[in-house]
């Protein structure tokens, strides 16, 4: 039998969900009514434009947003109809297909990003100091290493 929280790591997992999933929350819903962007939209966008080319393969992109390959190629499924992405056969593997970021794709993070960025100050990085932003980057590059 898998051993009990304590309750001093209860209340630090509680606090964690808690404010994670209402931090999650505010960042969509003001990602979403400056921009029309969903948290998921904007994270493919900001992928894509950090590539060379601006393209990735599925499976990479799948990887990189810590998304199922199933989830993954709904999702830009539903971006490629609203022109922010398109997909195109891997020029190197035909049997591959690879997301490309559009000039309508870029444009709409580029618009998105600064509204998006005071949203991520206002609600997390301005309550941080240096040494706490470093903790939780230290402590969550464990955590998704694991």
């Amino acid at each position: 039998m898998t051993e009990p929280l304590s309750p001093a790591q209860q209340t630090v997992w509680r606090t964690f969900v808690e404010s994670s999933w209402a931090l999650h929350d505010r960042l969509e819903d003001e990602l979403r009514a400056a921009s029309g962007l969903s948290m998921a939209d904007y994270h493919v966008l900001v992928v894509l434009s950090e590539t060379p080319g601006h393209r990735l393969r599925m499976g990479e992109l799948a990887g990189r947003l810590v998304f199922s390959p199933s989830r993954v190629t709904y999702h830009i499924n539903t971006m490629v109809k609203r022109g922010l992405v398109r997909k195109q056969p891997c020029a190197d593997d035909g049997r591959g297909s690879e997301a490309v970021l559009t000039d309508a794709g870029l444009a709409q993070l580029v618009a998105a990003a600064p509204p998006h960025l005071r949203t991520v100050r206002d609600s997390f990085i301005d309550h941080l100091d240096d040494e706490e932003l470093a903790v939780i980057g230290r402590v969550f590059a464990k955590i998704r290493k694991a």
